[in-house]
């Protein structure tokens, strides 16, 4: 599998790059950046531990050297102010992206390639691409909150003690500030989270606050998220590249799911070979429910709001 990184030189692209190495994901990494000495550095940092680590190509190049990929991520974008919400980017971002987006059209990728949206807001931009990409609408996927839950699932284990592979709690939405938790299926192998000895409900309240705002705590802290975010990217990149059938929170054109449609945003998805294979509509509590339509309607009035210039 050909991947290609647009933003590789980046803080989230060149984690990116490092996690697919040591995973041994993908026959060729291409990194391709506006910084072209940046991304020529990151691709040879990376090619020095390459005896070590997998028989891939790396390199970094223009957009031409992506002819042929199979997979082509967009993590290029302008970074979040500490203060600033994820949909606060949108204008800032826009026109970046959809500049992005002229230049992959001129390339011929392959005819079963997948295009992965990270760059923020990602649900905005995710349904631009879905609009103006020229990809088919199952091959374009934001990674919407897998981020999200993969932080809360951490803090949580963090929290109670537990491991946190073993502790299964979504996130469903926007990826931002109206990301929707899920506490009705929130527990640990199987274990609600109200059985365990350390439950609290204002504590566990106070964890998703925190995750909601985790991507400002760690710009303030470090500048910016790199390697969850690089992690919560592969396992999304392994499902395409296996097969593996795996079911994420990203994000995707909703079809009348939940009782939506026509937004991207986030719920649970089937993702193999073909791209998004299907959403699956859980039960949820009445108030989550309510909760993911408040989300898609804040995600439809700030795309109402969008400037996309001639």
């Amino acid at each position: 599998m050909k991947i290609g990184i647009i933003g590789g030189a980046g803080l989230v692209g060149s984690n990116l790059a490092f996690a697919l190495q040591m995973a041994g994901v993908g026959s060729e990494l291409v990194l391709v950046d506006a910084n072209q000495q940046g991304a020529a550095g990151q691709a040879l940092d990376l090619l020095h531990g390459s005896a070590y680590t997998a028989p891939q190509r790396i390199r970094a190049g223009g957009y031409e050297a992506l002819e042929g990929a199979d997979c082509v991520v967009i993590t290029a974008g302008l970074r979040r102010k500490p203060d600033e919400s994820r949909l606060d980017l949108i204008n800032r971002n826009v026109q970046l992206f959809l500049g992005i987006l002229e230049e992959l059209r001129k390339v011929s990728v392959s005819n079963r390639c997948h295009l992965i949206v990270v760059t923020n807001p990602v649900d905005i931009l995710t349904q631009l691409s879905v609009e103006k990409s020229g990809f088919p609408k199952q091959r374009v996927i934001g990674l919407g909150t897998v981020l999200d839950t993969l932080r809360f699932r951490s803090l949580l284990a963090e929290y109670f003690g537990v491991a946190a592979p073993q502790l299964q709690a979504l996130i469903l939405g926007e990826h931002g500030d109206s990301m929707v938790p899920l506490w009705s299926t929130a527990c640990v192998d199987g274990v609600p989270l109200t059985s365990l000895p350390k439950y609290d409900q204002s504590a566990v309240m106070k964890i998703f606050e925190r995750t909601r705002k985790s991507g400002a705590e760690v710009i303030s802290l470090k500048g910016g998220a790199g390697y969850a975010v690089g992690v919560a990217i592969l396992e999304v990149i392994k499902a395409l590249a296996y097969d593996t059938k795996a079911i994420l929170p990203v994000s995707t054109w909703i079809e009348g799911e939940y009782g939506l449609r026509d937004v991207c945003l986030s719920v649970p998805t089937r993702l193999g070979r073909q791209g998004v294979e299907q959403r699956l509509e859980m039960e949820l509590w009445p108030k989550e429910k309510a909760a993911l339509t408040a989300s898609a309607e804040a995600l439809r009035d700030t795309m109402a709001k969008v400037q996309v210039k001639a």
